[in-house]
């Protein structure tokens, strides 16, 4: 949830089809299947029913003082420059779609502009091609084609001659990894974790010192986003993996550079207070919870934040664990109108179900 302002991958990228970014450096995240190859197959599958990245630099041809380009050579510009205007067309039409929630249409259009860009030889296009596709795969759960087309995206981004530290490469990195996590390939998840934290705390390292000129505030601090957002991914798969202390730890970090960068009431500080509080109150340290889950939801009612009724659910069942029934059951109660309005039916029926418990733990008994 983490909001990262990266430069494109694999240089200047489509900046009229709308992604800010970076350039970026990379190594591949260790799988089971090694790393990847540019000849790596698009998965043809259609995403189940319910993007972003860079652009492409203009191809404009190097002239020297003495030289001029004969009409061949600027009849082949003119194409060149048409094909890769169409292909910005087409990734603007695709990333379109994605924000409708038209993902089979998304996908027929990446094809096309995938097939175009293969044709033009375009490999900067190819690339940020991949990615669109690679994330519209994730973001519906297709995971086999998800990591097949992140590591297509990755084969391209270091056929490229990217660095092995850059941003670009370290977050796809972190989606293969919650795509091993989720398949339950925990060797390869936990390397993955390890290796994209441990990537970003050694370049923040060497980095800290570094001049403005040289590399400015904002690098910086998107670095150390992205490292808040490994640690929050981490810390996710710790909890579901019952490792509460671990995850506590994880939490504890990327909560920390949330709120030195991007302050206290933003929507992902709250849910990072939130969420190590679920830490706490699975490990028993109720008062403690409290104190994180409290602060959160006063935090969440000022912003209006879109997820009020899950933090207002946690303060429940915090308050529930610490035998405070009465005050339990408000909550819940100012939870399910919140849920109701977001129309959140998981958390209305979460929440009944809990309403239900509380009513049977306050029940006095005979």
């Amino acid at each position: 949830m983490y909001r990262l302002l990266r430069r494109g991958l694999g240089g200047g990228l489509l900046r009229a089809a709308g992604r800010r970014g970076r350039h970026c450096a990379a190594r591949p995240l260790p799988g089971p299947a090694g790393g990847p190859g540019p000849e790596a197959d698009v998965p043809s599958a259609r995403v189940a029913q319910h993007g972003r990245g860079p652009g492409l630099l203009p191809l404009v041809a190097a002239l020297t003082w003495f030289s001029r380009p004969t009409a061949t050579e600027e009849e082949e510009q003119d194409a060149a420059d048409k094909t890769e205007a169409e292909i910005i067309q087409l990734l603007k039409r695709a990333k379109l779609s994605i924000m409708k929630d038209e993902p089979e249409e998304a996908e027929l259009i990446l094809h096309d502009a995938l097939r175009l860009a293969y044709q033009s030889g375009n490999n900067k296009a190819i690339t940020y091609t991949y990615d669109l596709m690679a994330n519209l795969a994730f973001i519906h759960g297709q995971l086999e084609n998800a990591e097949k087309l992140f590591k297509a995206t990755m084969s391209y981004l270091l056929g490229g001659g990217m660095k092995q530290e850059d941003n670009a490469i370290i977050e796809i990195s972190l989606k293969l990894a919650s795509i091993y996590a989720a398949q339950n390939r925990q060797e390869f998840a936990l390397a993955g974790y390890e290796f994209c934290i441990s990537t970003l705390e050694e370049k923040m390292e060497r980095e800290k010192e570094l001049a403005e000129d040289i590399m400015s505030v904002e690098e910086k601090a998107n670095t150390r986003l992205l490292l808040g957002m490994c640690l929050d991914s981490y810390a996710r798969y710790l909890l579901f993996t019952k490792q509460p202390s671990q995850a506590q730890k994880m939490y504890e970090k990327a909560l920390r550079i949330s709120e030195e960068i991007q302050g206290e009431r933003h929507p992902q500080t709250i849910v990072l207070m939130n969420d190590l509080a679920t830490t706490l109150d699975a490990q028993g340290h109720f008062d403690e919870a409290f104190i994180y889950v409290q602060r959160a939801s006063d935090l969440a009612r000022q912003i209006k934040h879109p997820e009020l009724h899950m933090v207002l659910s946690n303060l429940a069942a915090v308050l529930m664990h610490r035998e405070q029934y009465a005050q339990a059951k408000e909550i819940y109660q100012e939870a399910l109108k919140q849920a109701e309005l977001e129309r959140d039916e998981v958390s209305i029926q979460h929440i009944r179900e809990e309403l239900a418990e509380l009513s049977r733990k306050s029940r006095p008994l005979i």
